[in-house]
């Protein structure tokens, strides 16, 4: 990863991408940390140390810290990240958005972008209400704001707006910078909250409230996880393909033995986010409407409880075929080798060979998917059946460690993808 990006880096219009997306990571950082007006912020931060392995909680490491704050991107990436999700399921079940998003072309992606930038400042709007709601409910609005009608707006359309610039910050870093924007800002928001993690951990070992051999473990844990995602990551089940000889004019063509890679974690780290937004969304709901944290609900759907993780888990095998079967068409790529005169050992060119590649595809993406559940749902079972105070909040690490992980290496693909384009030699060995 370090060559690459000294590799990268020696190159002007790469380094040119590299300092806009650190630039545009560096303004994410600073709005994370100016609050809006009229919130009692200690309050808030007093207020947020116990709801730690809460919905909420997430929601704050999500952020990188800005929800227990109540800064202008205290919504973070939720807003979008929702609204990606209702576009996406409505591109299947409405048949007017599906003909846009697969024969539009260029211009029916544009359209679906813009109706999700438009659900995306919605659903802003109603999450920036009901935060509110929460703070105002709590008693935690400074004195002059209470029952101050021009408070209430200003914090909510500063939520809101907030959303809305952190949508088109992603939106630039996609286009200008490195990478997916909206995953570049998340891996942000995780990173910075690793610091504090680390003090932490090294105060409770120090006060003996944890003991030493227990953040061992939690270390060794932690490397293990990132060694498999990595392992896993890169691994890819090969299907032979071979082409048959023909003659064009005098020279001979095909004849070569090849294999159609296919990726087991084909759908990287989107089944993870979507399904932690998804399976936080009836606590989120009844946290930000006020319910009582100590309420059956909300002990239910609580990010250390067995509903949770059961529902976190088959949202993520949910949305690891979803998104299979949206970036890849078994059925156009055996046509594509039909065309081109390859063909799958022991299978007839056309259906035979679609209906194999499926297969395939279903199995590598149901391994994928609970090689993905795994990791997200163990920390949280080790947090449920473990009593200690100390270690509240590691239901949250398998999650966090398989998205900045992930992140890091599909920003490590597309730095060595741009640089093969370019065609500088040597750069990637």
């Amino acid at each position: 990863m370090l060559q690459t990006l000294r590799n990268a880096w020696k190159i002007e219009e790469l380094r040119k991408k590299i300092l806009f997306t650190l630039l545009i990571v560096l303004l994410y950082r600073l709005g994370n940390a100016i609050p809006v007006p009229y919130v009692n912020v200690d309050a808030l931060q007093y207020y947020f140390t116990q709801l730690q392995n809460t919905v909420l909680g997430l929601y704050n490491v999500m952020s990188g810290g800005a929800f227990s704050q109540a800064t202008i991107f205290a919504l973070s990436i939720q807003p979008y990240i929702n609204a990606s999700i209702i576009i996406q399921l409505l591109c299947i079940a409405i048949p007017a958005l599906e003909r846009l998003s697969k024969e539009g072309g260029e211009e029916g992606r544009k359209k679906i972008a813009s109706i999700t930038r438009y659900a995306t400042v919605g659903i802003g709007l109603l999450m920036g209400f009901a935060y509110f709601m929460l703070i105002r409910n709590n008693h935690l609005l400074a004195p002059e704001a209470e029952n101050n009608v021009w408070a209430a707006i200003v914090i909510i359309l500063t939520f809101t707006s907030g959303s809305a610039l952190i949508m088109w910050l992603g939106e630039q870093i996609t286009e200008f910078g490195i990478g997916n924007g909206i995953s570049i800002i998340l891996f942000a928001s995780i990173v910075s909250r690793l610091p504090s993690s680390i003090i932490t951990t090294i105060r409770n070992v120090g006060n003996g409230d944890l003991a030493w051999w227990v953040a061992v473990l939690m270390f060794l844990g932690a490397l293990a996880i990132i060694v498999l995602i990595v392992f896993v990551n890169d691994a890819e089940r090969r299907i032979p393909v071979q082409y048959a000889k023909r003659v064009v004019g005098r020279k001979m063509y095909g004849g070569q033995n090849t294999h159609l890679p296919m990726k087991v974690n084909m759908s990287g780290v989107m089944p993870i986010i979507f399904a932690q937004s998804i399976a936080s969304l009836p606590a989120t709901i009844a946290a930000l409407t006020g319910s009582n944290s100590d309420s059956w609900f909300m002990r239910l759907f609580d990010t250390t409880s067995i509903a949770y993780a059961t529902i976190y888990f088959l949202l993520i095998l949910f949305f690891a075929y979803f998104y299979s079967t949206i970036q890849f068409n078994p059925v156009e790529v055996a046509n594509n080798l039909k065309k081109n005169g390859g063909y799958i050992p022991g299978f007839r060119p056309g259906k035979p060979t679609s209906e194999f590649i499926q297969k395939v595809l279903n199995k590598i993406t149901l391994f994928g998917a609970i090689y993905l559940g795994i990791i997200a749902v163990v920390p949280i079972l080790v947090s449920h059946f473990s009593d200690a105070a100390a270690l509240t909040g590691i239901s949250l690490g398998g999650t966090s460690i398989i998205i900045a992980v992930g992140v890091a290496l599909e920003t490590v693909r597309a730095l060595e993808a741009q640089m093969m384009m370019r065609n500088y030699k040597g750069f990637l060995s």
